[in-house]
């Protein structure tokens, strides 16, 4: 039942919400925010494991798909909307479900997060498979929208992964691995959008940026592969290509130019005195990492120096 759920208790230090000041309101939920990031920290090893099956199983073309319901299953369609703009990833790699379909992004839609058999015809519409891994949400971990995604994922042998803020939610039964941020009463009682949703977005954040860092997206803490589908992310791509090759502003503009566009090729072309089409092949023996690509380059030069074959 929903009293004996932490994230529905009573929070004793907002009880008297609707007498504070401006200044009070936000002091007391800032000072309760300051308490998510510790209870994040709680469930590092979980995380950890997470990020390691979905790097994999993205690795080997499956799928990552978050499955939710209101504040939950908007976060998860916000970080697989996310993804392809910062890691210009497959669009079909990361994808959200939401109870209740797209509109219910920003509309209620009565009843939806009620339905098992929902959750599990929209997995039936994008023809989930044995290689994807099912994310349900739900902070109270209860919802029937996200324990029958989970089943469905299970029976279809999926990895299934439960995200709530209870513990032994109902989710984490059927669930091949639990994630449970504690983070406790919300200030406003029962509002789950707060707390409950800053953990989630939290770790929604580290699931895909782990993944994507481990499938060789980055380059030390640089966005290597990003989607320059702006102005920003161009100027960004420009001065990401600077620090790394000591290139003017005018030199790797026209890099890029050459490259169309690719990040990752214009640094292996500019640090290898590559064509592109060379830099393109490098990095594909390299599976696509960049640090990968001009390693093994370096110590071929070297084999070959030393009378070795490559």
């Amino acid at each position: 039942m929903l009293e004996h759920l932490t994230t529905e208790a009573r929070n004793p230090q907002s009880e008297d919400l609707d007498t504070l000041s401006p200044l009070e309101i936000v002091q007391l939920i800032n000072s309760e925010d300051a308490k998510i990031a510790a209870a994040v920290a709680q469930q590092a090893e979980p995380i950890a494991k997470a990020v390691e099956v979905i790097s994999h199983r993205l690795g080997h073309g499956g799928r990552l798909i978050y499955a939710g319901a209101g504040t939950s299953g908007r976060l998860g369609m916000l970080d697989a909307a996310e993804c392809p703009p910062t890691f210009n990833s497959d669009p079909k790699q990361v994808i959200g479900l939401i109870a209740g379909g797209p509109k219910a992004m920003a509309k209620a839609v009565e009843g939806a997060e009620d339905s098992l058999e929902l959750a599990a015809e929209d997995l039936r519409k994008i023809e989930l498979c044995s290689q994807d891994v099912v994310v349900g949400i739900a902070t109270s971990g209860r919802t029937p929208y996200v324990i029958g995604a989970l089943d469905y994922a299970r029976s279809q042998g999926a990895y299934a992964i439960g995200l709530s803020c209870n513990r032994d939610a109902a989710i984490s039964a059927r669930a091949d691995l639990s994630i449970a941020p504690i983070v406790g009463p919300e200030v406003l009682s029962g509002s789950t959008r707060l707390k409950g949703g800053t953990a989630t977005k939290m770790i929604l954040n580290i699931l895909t940026t782990g993944a994507m860092v481990r499938l060789g997206k980055t380059y030390g803490n640089l966005m290597v592969d990003l989607q320059a589908t702006n102005t920003k992310l161009t100027e960004r791509a420009k001065r990401i290509v600077q620090s790394l090759t000591d290139l003017s502003s005018e030199e790797a503009e026209k890099l890029l130019k050459r490259c169309q566009g690719e990040l990752k090729t214009a640094i292996v072309a500019q640090q290898l005195d590559l064509s592109s089409e060379e830099a393109r092949s490098q990095l594909k023996a390299a599976n696509g990492h960049l640090r990968n690509a001009l390693t093994a380059h370096i110590n071929s030069d070297r084999q070959n120096n030393n009378g070795f074959k490559s």
